[in-house]
């Protein structure tokens, strides 16, 4: 048995429709009848409790006019039974047409995009920037000998540096494929121009640098220098020409502290005869790594360093470390002496070291 039940609430009555037999109306009937006499007596009980408080200003709906074609009040019968079955539901609001959302939406159906503007690249403008043909970059002209930026007159009145770093008076020239050194400007007082490609040294390269103190050319492929490529440099306390191609050590200004010449191929003959002697400020004299059959002499006395292992040094005399004619000298501050790696026995000759304050570092 199926039944069919439509409820309504507030003022409206209950119909059960059934598809049963007659006790079935009989007895939906009598229910109508009991739900509708409920109704009446709770609308009544609702309207005198209005009466009794009376409206209040809170709870009052705002003033308007009266809608009197939606709802006819003064004709309305509570008494009345809605015809549920003939009712028309588009009193109420508008009617749609819910066929249309049967409708299919197309893929693809969205606006057509726009055409990029007039001024933005598309992908076939880069294609054609990145198919322009470069051109190679120009050389740069170091010709030191011509006229122009790096001519001659350069270094004498140089502002900037153009081809190195400068910070403060310090020049950073390393290991930028360099064959000559660069102008410098007048208040250079550290140059540093290490791994680089320079084969000669010109005796032009450091003019009017008065303030020079530090020149480090090492790891180059220096073999050749001019006599007198240091000689108009008054302040300059260091010089480092390590592994190079040396075999003549050009005039050396006697304000050195500290000279760096190993890994080079020096010979006994390309050093000055007492060519340390009046260095009164030299400490450091590295020399190892060469071809020197013997030690220069005489040393300066403020001497605390003297490297020369892995030479050809075969024998020591008495005055290369101490004086014949003087039996209380001592030598104080040679404490460092390296003769390693060269055809010498020291313990043949112990006058030779008499006057230091320790032996040197050789074969026995």
């Amino acid at each position: 048995m199926k039944q069919q039940i439509i409820i309504a609430t507030g003022l409206e009555e209950l119909k059960v429709v059934e598809s049963a037999g007659a006790y079935n109306e009989n007895k939906a009937a009598v229910l109508m009848c009991e739900l509708r006499m409920t109704l009446q007596s709770l609308m009544m009980a609702i309207a005198m409790v209005l009466v009794f408080l009376g409206p209040h200003p809170s709870m009052a709906a705002p003033p308007s006019e009266p809608d009197d074609e939606g709802f006819d009040l003064e004709n309305y019968d509570l008494n009345s039974e809605m015809d549920w079955d003939n009712l028309d539901i588009n009193i109420y609001g508008d009617s749609y047409d819910y066929d249309d959302l049967d409708q299919e939406i197309e893929v693809g159906s969205v606006a057509p995009e726009a055409p990029p503007p007039a001024n933005q690249f598309t992908s076939e403008h880069y294609e054609e920037e990145l198919t322009l043909p470069t051109l190679p970059p120009a050389p740069v002209n170091l010709d030191f000998n011509g006229p122009g930026l790096f001519g001659p007159d350069t270094g004498l009145d140089m502002p900037t540096c153009l081809l190195c770093v400068c910070i403060g008076g310090s020049v950073y020239c390393d290991d930028m494929g360099l064959d000559q050194i660069p102008p410098l400007p007048k208040d250079t007082t550290h140059l540093y121009g290490r791994f680089n490609k320079i084969r000669h040294v010109k005796n032009t390269d450091f003019i009017n640098l008065n303030k020079l103190q530090s020149i480090d050319l090492t790891g180059n492929q220096i073999s050749a220098m001019d006599e007198d490529v240091f000689r108009s440099l008054p302040q300059l306390k260091e010089l480092l020409l390590a592994d190079n191609n040396l075999q003549v050590m050009p005039e050396l200004p006697v304000t050195l502290k500290h000279i760096d010449l190993r890994n080079n191929r020096l010979i006994s003959r390309g050093v000055h005869p007492e060519g340390f002697v009046d260095m009164s400020h030299l400490e450091f004299l590295y020399l190892s790594n060469n071809n020197l059959d013997y030690i220069p002499t005489p040393l300066p006395l403020g001497l605390r360093v003297l490297h020369l292992q892995n030479n050809n040094i075969q024998s020591l005399h008495e005055d290369t470390f101490c004086n014949r004619h003087d039996r209380n000298f001592i030598r104080r501050n040679l404490e460092d002496i390296r003769l390693d790696g060269n055809p010498l026995d020291i313990n043949l000759f112990a006058q030779a070291y008499s006057c230091l304050p320790r032996l040197p570092v050789g074969s026995h």
